[in-house]
């Protein structure tokens, strides 16, 4: 996911949003989380979930709510791209 973070001023103020919503996706999902790109940008974050299941409907669903968990909860970041790769 391709998050805004608009109003952050600082790398300690976008850790303090992101790091919940990490924390939030792991235990309410049972996915693997982390932060891929741009961590010295302020207003802006890359995070990927990895999730390993024989059934590529479980997966699609699951990832479908993560994207809408992560749209109606965090309301401080705004999703600005999304991909699902399958494997």
């Amino acid at each position: 996911m391709h998050l805004s973070l608009a109003a952050c001023g600082s790398l300690k103020e976008k850790r303090s949003r992101i790091k919940p919503l990490v924390t939030r996706l792991h235990k309410e999902f049972n996915v693997s989380v982390c932060e891929l790109d741009f961590q010295d940008v302020w207003q802006t974050a890359m995070i990927g979930c990895a999730l390993i299941n024989t059934d590529s409907r479980v997966i699609q669903q699951t990832f479908g709510k993560i994207i809408s968990f992560t749209e109606s909860f965090f309301t401080a970041v705004e999703l600005v791209d999304q991909k699902i790769e399958i494997l």
